[in-house]
C-alpha cells in the first residue's frame, strides 16, 4: 500500500452506496481505513458493525467505529425538533452533512492520520476552470445529492472524495453482487434516519417539546373555512390531508405563527415569485458567479432561473417565473447552468 493510500478514510454507514465507495477505492489502492459513526439510539436500525467488520477483514482494511450519538442528538436531532415545533420544515440531512459527516467525522479521520474523507454521496468535488475546486452535481440526476451538501463549508469539502460522482445507482447493486458483497443495511435509506418508519407525529410527541395546537384554516382574504390540528403538521405547497371540502383543490400557502393560522389558496394563487435565506454558505466567491443563476429549494425539484441578492449572510431570491412556495427551514442551493454549486442557505421565508 502506498503512502498516498494511507491518507484516505471512507465513511461507511452500512448501506450500499458507502460500501461501493469503499470497495471501489480499495480496488484502486486508495482506501486506507473505514470509519463508521454510531449516530442513532439502539433499536432504530440493525447494527451494521458486525457486517462491516467482516467486509473490512476480507478487504484487509481497519474499521474504526466513532461514537457520535450525543453529538448527533445535539447537532442534528435537537435542532430538527426545535424547528419542527416552530412550524418550520427543517432539512436534517443537509445539517448532518455539514455538522457530522464533514464536521465530527472528518475531524475523527484527521485524528487517525487521514487527509481525505470519502463518502457515498452522488456528487463531485472537482476543478472548475474559473471557480477552482468546487462542488457540482453527480452524473446520476435521479440520485444527485449536491443539494444536501450545499451547507457544508468549502474548506471542509476540499477534503472530500466522492467515488460515486460518475456512477449510476441502478448499476451498483448488481456490481456488488457480482463481487460477492452484500451491504449490511441493503434497503434504501429512509427519508430521515432517526424517525422510525418516517412516522413524524409520534416521534415529535415523544420529544418533550411544546407543539402548537389547533387553529383556524383561512383563505387569503381572511375567511375561516376550517380548523387545522397544529401548524407543525403542515408544509407549504401541501394539498392532501387538509380535511377540507371546497369548490376547488386547496393548497397550503403559508403558516402564520403569530395567529396560529394556516393560510390556504387555490392552485392559481399558490405560486410565489421570491424567497429569502439565512446562514449563507458561499462555496464560490461571488465575484466569480456568472450572470445566469439557478436556484433549487426542494430536493425533488429542478433548479430554476432566478436573480439573487446577497447581504452579509442573508440571500434574497427572485424567480424568473413563479414557483411553489419555499418551505422555511429547507435548503436553497444556488447553481450555475452546468450544475456547479455556488452557495447554499437555510430558507427563512
Amino acid at each position: 500500500m502506498t503512502s498516498a493510500s494511507r491518507s484516505i478514510a471512507v465513511a461507511v454507514s452500512g448501506g450500499l452506496d458507502s460500501l461501493y465507495a469503499l470497495i471501489d477505492l480499495h480496488a484502486r489502492g486508495l482506501a486506507a481505513m473505514a470509519l463508521h459513526a454510531r449516530l442513532l439510539p439502539p433499536g432504530i436500525e440493525n447494527d451494521p458493525v458486525p457486517g462491516l467488520t467482516r467486509i473490512c477483514e476480507r478487504l484487509g482494511l481497519p474499521l474504526h467505529v466513532v461514537e457520535a450519538r450525543r453529538e448527533f442528538a445535539e447537532r442534528v436531532i435537537r435542532p430538527f425538533v426545535t424547528e419542527y415545533a416552530a412550524a418550520r420544515t427543517p432539512n436534517p440531512c443537509a445539517r448532518c452533512n455539514a455538522r457530522i459527516k464533514f464536521g465530527l467525522l472528518l475531524d475523527a479521520a484527521r485524528d487517525l492520520g487521514a487527509v481525505h474523507l470519502a463518502t457515498g454521496h452522488y456528487a463531485a468535488w472537482a476543478e472548475h476552470p474559473i471557480y477552482g475546486p468546487a462542488l457540482r452535481r453527480g452524473t446520476d440526476e435521479r440520485k444527485d445529492q449536491s443539494y444536501f451538501l450545499a451547507l457544508a463549508p468549502g474548506e471542509r469539502l476540499a477534503s472530500a472524495v466522492f467515488p460515486l460522482a460518475e456512477q449510476n445507482k441502478a448499476q451498483l447493486a448488481a456490481r456488488l453482487a457480482g463481487l460477492d458483497y452484500k451491504a449490511p443495511l441493503p434497503g434504501e435509506s429512509q427519508e430521515i434516519c432517526f424517525v422510525p418508519g418516517n412516522a413524524y407525529r409520534p416521534f415529535m410527541r415523544q420529544q418533550g417539546v411544546a407543539l402548537p395546537g389547533p387553529g383556524p384554516i383561512e383563505l387569503a382574504d381572511g375567511r375561516v373555512i376550517g380548523r387545522h390540528e397544529g401548524l407543525w403538521l403542515y408544509t407549504e405547497g401541501q394539498r392532501r390531508g387538509l380535511g377540507l371540502s371546497w369548490s376547488e383543490p386547496l393548497y397550503v400557502l403559508a403558516k402564520n405563527t403569530t395567529r396560529n393560522a394556516l393560510i390556504v389558496v387555490g392552485r392559481d394563487a399558490l405560486l410565489a415569485d421570491s424567497c429569502t435565506g439565512r446562514e449563507l454558505n458561499e462555496l464560490v466567491p461571488r465575484a466569480l458567479w456568472p450572470d445566469a443563476l439557478y436556484v433549487q429549494t426542494r430536493y425533488r425539484q429542478r433548479a430554476v432561473p432566478a436573480t439573487v441578492h446577497v447581504d452579509s449572510d442573508r440571500i434574497a431570491v427572485r424567480f424568473a417565473a413563479p414557483q411553489t412556495p419555499a418551505a422555511p427551514g429547507q435548503i436553497l442551493a444556488v447553481y450555475d447552468a452546468r450544475g456547479w454549486v455556488l452557495a447554499g442557505a437555510s430558507i427563512a421565508s
